[in-house]
């Protein structure tokens, strides 16, 4: 929270407040590994788009056929629907990376839900 002084010691608080935006990476998988798509396909169950739902922390889902997946985040930001885009992506591609698997270009898609609680 940020403070304005004024003379006769009156203080203005400036409150900057927070958002929640739903954030989804949509991608297609490349050049996954033999072992890399019999892994995912076999685990494939665990990450159905009915048992996905935007986290901190994300979460994976991907199709039967092992071709195109999202990943799903919830980020809290005062700074806008951009920065949120950007917090998501990178956590997506951290994501991707960690597990070693590339992707085509990522599409983002943001929506605030705090819009829908009305401001």
């Amino acid at each position: 929270m940020n403070r304005i002084k004024f003379a006769k010691s009156h203080t203005l608080h400036c409150v900057s407040f927070e958002r929640v935006y739903r954030v989804t990476a949509r991608g297609r998988f490349k050049d996954l590994s033999e072992q890399s798509r019999s892994y995912l396909l076999k685990a494939q169950p665990e990450h159905d788009i009915f048992k996905s739902a935007h986290t901190a922390e994300g979460t994976f889902t991907y199709d039967e056929r092992v071709l195109f997946f999202n990943l799903r985040y919830e980020v809290r930001t005062s700074e806008g629907a951009e920065t949120a885009a950007s917090i998501g992506q990178k956590e997506a591609e951290l994501f991707l990376k960690t597990l070693g698997y590339s992707s085509h270009p990522l599409k983002m898609w943001v929506t605030d839900v705090s819009a829908m609680w009305g401001d």
